[in-house]
């Protein structure tokens, strides 16, 4: 009986980051559709992303002849880096087998894998496009990271752990509970979160303009497969930091027990919450301009000073809490 329940913990443990990974263009359509809206312009589909998706695995790989391996298996490492990230994230449940992995360390981890791979591919032709935009993700990176981090520690020290699933089940005990510690790492976190997912105010994924390109300057030399997988790996990125957005510091409805009922509870919250999500950023990212490369590290420093003022007032004011 244990076995059978085992076996059946990891099978939902499979189709939790099955549901990840075919969710997250969605997500992605999700956002345009509503930007679409606010700016009066008419809307696609929301399978626009899956028939795009679907059309580039059909195309012919083009690639260029000074390509080196590495720039064939970039795109192999980066999609699997981000799924694997995927699958450290609590989505419906925190009581699944693969909580015991679920470290946010380990999390920050596989995403530096795929970034390290990708800025690699986009060096790796030796075209100005993907040198910059290599430069200018590496750049990013190194003040992202540390930000992610200290969100990372401030949560950390509330729920006495790095593990994903303990933090979100300590911050679903505790109920709604006004901590400063836990509204500055959420600031923090959103701040972050834009500038990783390459969305406005500190990348644009719709444009090709040289003086706005960072995560498109990588990829302008991959197509058919390559190309969707790439593109695949970025609306994962997405959906990866908006789950850890509403179901760490939003974590009601999520399942703490293996039932078909919580479970679908579940799902149902988490689509309410990233829908509710997407909306805000649409209204973000319609309401914002583009702002210049140089002024991105102030974005994100900004980032780090949030996240490190809910560390101090976590010791400060919330230790004995």
């Amino acid at each position: 009986m244990a076995d059978l329940l085992t076996l059946n913990g990891w099978l939902l443990a499979l189709l939790q980051a099955a549901l990840f990974v075919a969710g997250a263009p969605l997500l992605t359509i999700w956002v345009k559709r509503n930007k679409c809206r606010l700016q009066n312009r008419r809307a696609p589909s929301l399978l626009q992303p899956y028939r795009d998706l679907a059309k580039l695995f059909r195309k012919q790989v083009v690639l260029a002849e000074n390509a080196s391996p590495l720039f064939r298996c970039a795109p192999y490492i980066v999609f699997a880096a981000t799924v694997l990230a995927a699958a450290t994230i609590p989505l419906l449940s925190t009581n699944l087998p693969t909580a015991a992995i679920a470290d946010m360390i380990v999390l920050v981890g596989f995403l530096a894998v795929g970034r390290f791979f990708l800025a690699l591919a986009g060096m790796d032709i030796g075209t100005a496009f993907g040198g910059m935009g290599a430069s200018r993700e590496v750049s990013l990176s190194s003040l992202a990271e540390p930000a992610m981090l200290m969100v990372i520690f401030t949560l950390a020290m509330s729920a006495q752990s790095t593990n994903l699933s303990s933090v979100v089940q300590y911050l679903y005990d505790a109920g709604l509970v006004l901590r400063p510690s836990l509204l500055f790492a959420l600031l923090g976190l959103l701040l972050v979160a834009v500038a990783e997912s390459g969305r406005i105010p500190v990348d644009n994924p719709a444009t090709h303009l040289e003086l706005t390109m960072v995560h498109e300057a990588m990829i302008l030399e991959y197509s058919g497969r390559h190309l969707a997988l790439m593109e695949w790996a970025a609306q994962l990125k997405l959906m990866i930091f908006g789950v850890l957005i509403v179901n760490i510091f939003f974590p009601w409805g999520i399942a703490t027990e293996l039932s078909a009922s919580a479970l679908f509870i579940g799902l149902l919250a988490v689509t309410v919450k990233l829908s509710l999500i997407g909306v805000v950023l649409a209204f973000a990212e319609t309401s914002l301009a583009k702002m210049r490369v140089f002024l991105v590290p102030q974005f994100l420093n900004l980032a780090f000073l949030l996240a490190l003022l809910g560390a101090l007032s976590h010791i400060i004011l919330e230790v004995d809490i």
